[in-house]
C-alpha cells in the first residue's frame, strides 16, 4: 500500500506539465524500476493514467481521480493538496460546466456593498448561474469547515444577485429578464454533509451528475434571484 501511494504522489509532482519518464517516477518514490511498472500497469488498468513506451500521461480528470485513490490509500491530505493545483479543480469545474452548455467566468471579481468579492466560477445557462466556490482543501475538511464554506458562498452569491443588474453586460446576460443564483461548494473528497442549509457540497467526481440534475432542482436549493 505504501509503495503504491508513493508512487501515486510522484506521478501528481511529476505531470503537472504533461508525460513523465517512468524512470524519473521511479526514482521519485524511491521504488524499484521493474515494481514501478507493475503498479503502473495496475493504474492503466484502472484507467487511473495512461503508459506508453517510457512515460506516463495523466488528465486533469485523472489527476483528480489519482489524488483521491491517494488520500484513500492514505497519503496525507495536505500533501496531496500540495501536488494537485487548486487551479485543476477550477478547470475541471469550468470544462463540465461549458460541456453542458453553460457559458464560463472564471475568477470573477465584482464590487458591492464597498467590498470587494470573488467567485470562482459562474456558469451561465438561462435563467441559471451557479456560483461555484473551488475549495483549497485542508486536513480539516471536516463539517464545521464545509458549513463555514456552505455560508460565505451563499453570502457571495447573495451579494451577486443584488449586484447582478448592473453587472448584465459585464457577464455577457444580454437578453436575459430574470436570473436564479444557486451557490455550489466544489470538494475533493465527499464530506460527511452533502447540503448544508440546502447549498449543495459537490465532490468533483460528481460534478457531472449534479449538472444533469441541476435545472430540475434549482428551486428545491438555496437560490437568489435577480431582475433585469
Amino acid at each position: 500500500m505504501a509503495v503504491e501511494r508513493n508512487i501515486l504522489i510522484s506521478i501528481l509532482k511529476l505531470t503537472k506539465s504533461g508525460p513523465a519518464a517512468k524512470e524519473l517516477v521511479a526514482r521519485d518514490a524511491n521504488v524499484p524500476a521493474q515494481v514501478t511498472e507493475e503498479v503502473l500497469k495496475k493504474f492503466r488498468d484502472a484507467e487511473l493514467v495512461k503508459l506508453k513506451d517510457r512515460t506516463i500521461e495523466a488528465s486533469s480528470n485523472q489527476r483528480a481521480k489519482i489524488a483521491i485513490h491517494a488520500i484513500k490509500s492514505g497519503a496525507d491530505f495536505e500533501r496531496v493538496c500540495r501536488v494537485l493545483e487548486w487551479i485543476e479543480f477550477e478547470n475541471l469545474a469550468a470544462t463540465a460546466f461549458e460541456a453542458n452548455n453553460f457559458a464560463v467566468k472564471r475568477r470573477f471579481r465584482f464590487k458591492w456593498a464597498q467590498r470587494r468579492w470573488e467567485i470562482d466560477v459562474l456558469g451561465c445557462r438561462e435563467p441559471l448561474i451557479a456560483c461555484v466556490d473551488c475549495k483549497h482543501w485542508s486536513h480539516g475538511w471536516r463539517g464545521s469547515a464545509i458549513r463555514k464554506a456552505a455560508e460565505a458562498q451563499a453570502l457571495r452569491t447573495k451579494v451577486l444577485a443584488e449586484a447582478l443588474p448592473s453587472l448584465q453586460k459585464k457577464i455577457g446576460l444580454f437578453q436575459w429578464r430574470q436570473a436564479t443564483l444557486i451557490p455550489v461548494v466544489l470538494s475533493l473528497v465527499p464530506g460527511p454533509l452533502k447540503f448544508y442549509n440546502k447549498v449543495p457540497i459537490v465532490p468533483i467526481l460528481q460534478i457531472q451528475n449534479f449538472l444533469n440534475e441541476l435545472l430540475a432542482h434549482a428551486t428545491a436549493l438555496t437560490h437568489f434571484r435577480a431582475y433585469f
